[in-house]
């Protein structure tokens, strides 16, 4: 059978009678996602592996109550979502520091982490400036509440909708819009402050 040409919830359905390599579908189709968007919310690439692992491993167990009706993809998110915001909240942890933190990334691993807009007609000092503003976005989201950051990150960087955001955070859309609204806000004022 060719996993790869069925739909999510035609791979959960094979899942949860026990074909393996559905979950290795699932996990094929979904690691990266999951992966950087725990990444950027936590900004060390070995605990973001850790807690992808754990949201998978989660997800798993629980593919008996996951609702076909809704996308697979933002139950999973939910998941991880909500797994790595109890991990920020129980560790308090300071997720983002220009000046480096104390799990250090590789060069490799903070390039990967940059938002950047490529455009292959740019020059090399049009492709530094917009390497520097990625870097300055990225620690500036990083320093913003885990509820904004998260509705910033997941809107903004993962391309989801408004009503993807809601069901994945688990709060109304209002909640959801002012969420973005207020971290739009602070990330104005977290940049400005970094370029005066």
């Amino acid at each position: 059978m060719d996993y790869a040409a069925l739909d999510d919830r035609e791979v959960v359905i094979l899942a949860c009678k026990g074909r393996e390599p559905a979950f290795r579908e699932l996990l094929t189709r979904y690691e990266k996602p999951v992966f950087s968007l725990v990444f950027r919310m936590v900004r060390d690439a070995t605990l973001a592996e850790d807690l992808a692992q754990e949201a998978f491993v989660k997800a798993f167990h629980a593919l008996g109550s996951y609702d076909p009706k809704y996308k697979f993809s933002s139950w999973l998110f939910k998941i991880a979502n909500n797994l790595t915001i109890d991990h920020l909240r129980k560790k308090q942890l300071d997720t983002v520091s220009i000046h480096g933190s104390p799990h250090a990334r590789s060069n490799e691993e903070a390039e990967e982490s940059q938002i950047t807009v490529t455009d292959t007609s740019e020059t090399p000092e049009e492709y530094t400036e917009n390497r520097q503003l990625g870097t300055r976005i990225e620690a500036a989201i990083g320093h913003l509440r885990p509820e904004y950051r998260t509705a910033v990150l997941l809107r903004h960087v993962e391309g989801h909708s408004y009503e993807e955001v809601a069901e994945i955070m688990e709060v109304p859309l209002g909640t959801v819009k002012t969420f973005i609204h207020r971290g739009r806000s602070e990330l104005k004022e977290l940049l400005a402050g970094v370029a005066t």
